[in-house]
């Protein structure tokens, strides 16, 4: 054989065993990543997994050509701890951020004013420096990384800003939880956001897309993290007239229910899906998460970024705004219930099949070994130690079977209570820290928890209590502490205030905003102001 005929067979040979170690259809160029966070948005709170009532045609297009995990959780049943998660592959018990970044705990908790029989726990108060991000490991290997959006894990002060834990830049991300400053539409007077006077009466959703669409562009040649986190759907809850016009049409057409609240174990808890604020909110999200996807359709990405779409917590059908319903699940955002974890989890990933529903249980840990492995990067377990990569789930592989855990030592502002949580397949023990009581479900067939198999199925209940409580130890818990001076009468009191006074109050102001002649305001939250009253 030729010298030169020798040498092109060595070189095909090399190329063929370079193929045959790539994954199937991988891109040569490493993969973009969206993720797309909404704040308290619930399971149900889209029309592709089964509301009626809101509607979201471009986050369906996300879930019907990705895959839809829907046993999706959050690792907490509000915002802090979970985002930490996302961001971290780490529980909120290794993390250390048990509760919302703001919340009382210890000898402050009486001043809520609640009475309870226990006393909250410490938490760590920002996103702790000593654990690796998911954006600080992107970056490692030539990925640029930006943040639009909810923070809320840390402050300028404490130097734990999104810039502080691996993205370049930071537009809107703060220490505040909502849009408290300046509400969903334009001025927003957000420390990070510039407000524009082309801006005037924008929503504060579609102002976070722009910036999004914006790095997308300039980056287009890069491969990066765009991590778009709405402020929305949190309170305090405003649309446009135009959507709640249309909104509440559409309810009355559906049928106005005579009663919109039923009082829940500690709070009234919404009935109906029929806020017409709510849903044109919900709306505001969608229409700004179509010009994301838009803007990589026309920059040519669209075949190259993975796409993840999720929520940091259940939907909020108590507390806050009493915003939504869960249909089908029992509770909300805040409950130790199905309502309060289990949330949209979408991932689109353009060369693998489209159009997948998943059920096996995943969390929002998941997300930082998912993304490595999407981007054929090595996994670091030792890092995102209670994450899983869900890449064998989307190739039909074998996936570990694992318990999964939760640990809320606080009592939330939507009326969970002190709890902690072990799901093992079809079984779900919640273990309340007031009494030591137990609660037993079976999903497969109860997904609405509403029968307590704890004495009908006692020994698989203590089987899964001992393993909670031996997880809980060994992870190091922080718990409760019980009340010294418990006052149960002015406990009682408070319970009864939320049935007499605020139950019929929430009925009222849901039949007003349904209520034709309805306007919250003159200028609706500043959507109507214009560059001319300016």
């Amino acid at each position: 054989m030729k010298k030169q005929h020798y040498k092109l067979l060595l070189y095909l040979l090399s190329v063929a065993l370079w193929v045959s170690c790539q994954r199937p259809d991988e891109p040569s160029k490493k993969p973009n990543f969206l993720v797309i966070v909404v704040d308290d948005l619930g399971y149900h709170d889209l029309s592709c997994t089964g509301s009626d009532y809101y509607e979201t045609p471009n986050i369906d297009e996300i879930a019907n050509s990705g895959f839809q995990f829907t046993r999706g959780y959050s690792t907490c049943a509000v915002c802090s701890p979970s985002r930490a998660s996302l961001l971290t592959g780490l529980s909120p018990i290794r993390h250390g951020i048990t509760d919302y970044i703001g919340a009382r705990t210890g000898a402050d908790w009486r001043e809520m004013g609640r009475f309870t029989r226990l006393l909250p726990t410490d938490y760590t108060p920002h996103l702790p420096f000593e654990y690796t991000t998911l954006p600080e490991k992107l970056k490692e290997h030539g990925y640029r990384n930006f943040f639009a959006g909810k923070w809320h894990l840390g402050s300028e002060e404490q130097q734990s800003l999104p810039t502080d834990h691996g993205f370049d830049i930071n537009k809107g991300g703060f220490h505040q939880g909502g849009p408290y400053t300046g509400g969903f539409f334009s001025p927003f007077n957000n420390p990070f956001l510039e407000d524009r006077p082309e801006e005037v009466g924008m929503s504060l959703s579609m102002k976070l897309a722009n910036e999004t669409a914006a790095f997308i562009k300039e980056n287009q040649d890069s491969s990066f993290l765009a991590y778009l986190c709405f402020y929305a759907v949190h309170a305090p809850i405003q649309t446009t007239e135009e959507k709640w016009s249309y909104f509440r049409a559409k309810a009355d057409s559906m049928g106005i229910a005579e009663d919109g609240f039923e009082m829940e174990r500690v709070l009234p808890i919404r009935k109906q899906q029929d806020n017409p604020v709510y849903a044109g909110l919900i709306e505001q999200v969608d229409d700004a998460v179509g010009l994301v996807l838009e803007t990589l359709r026309e920059t040519g990405l669209d075949d190259n970024t993975v796409i993840v779409f999720t929520s940091d917590n259940g939907g909020v059908a108590s507390g806050d705004n009493y915003s939504t319903n869960s249909l089908t699940l029992r509770g909300g955002k805040g409950y130790q219930w199905e309502g309060g974890t289990r949330v949209p989890y979408f991932v689109q990933v353009p060369w693998l099949a489209a159009g997948q529903k998943i059920e096996n249980p995943v969390t929002g840990a998941d997300l930082f070994p998912t993304l490595l492995d999407l981007a054929n990067l090595p996994l670091a377990p030792e890092l995102h130690q209670d994450g899983n990569s869900l890449l064998p789930l989307m190739q039909n592989e074998p996936f570990p079977t694992r318990p999964l855990y939760w640990h809320y030592p606080h009592y939330g502002n939507q009326g969970g209570e002190p709890h902690a949580i072990i799901q093992e397949g079809q079984w779900k023990l919640i273990h309340y820290w007031e009494d030591s009581r137990s609660e037993l479900y079976d999903l497969s067939v109860d997904a609405g928890e509403k029968k307590n198999l704890v004495s009908a199925a006692s020994e698989q209940a203590d089987q899964m209590k001992t393993r909670l409580l031996t997880w809980l130890e060994e992870a190091g818990a922080r718990l409760p502490v019980l009340e010294a001076d418990w006052d149960s009468v002015s406990h009682a009191a408070v319970l009864n205030r939320y049935q007499e006074v605020l139950l019929p109050r929430l009925e009222q102001q849901r039949q007003e905003m349904l209520s034709p002649d309805w306007t919250p305001n003159e200028d609706w939250w500043g959507s109507k102001v214009s560059t001319q009253t300016n």
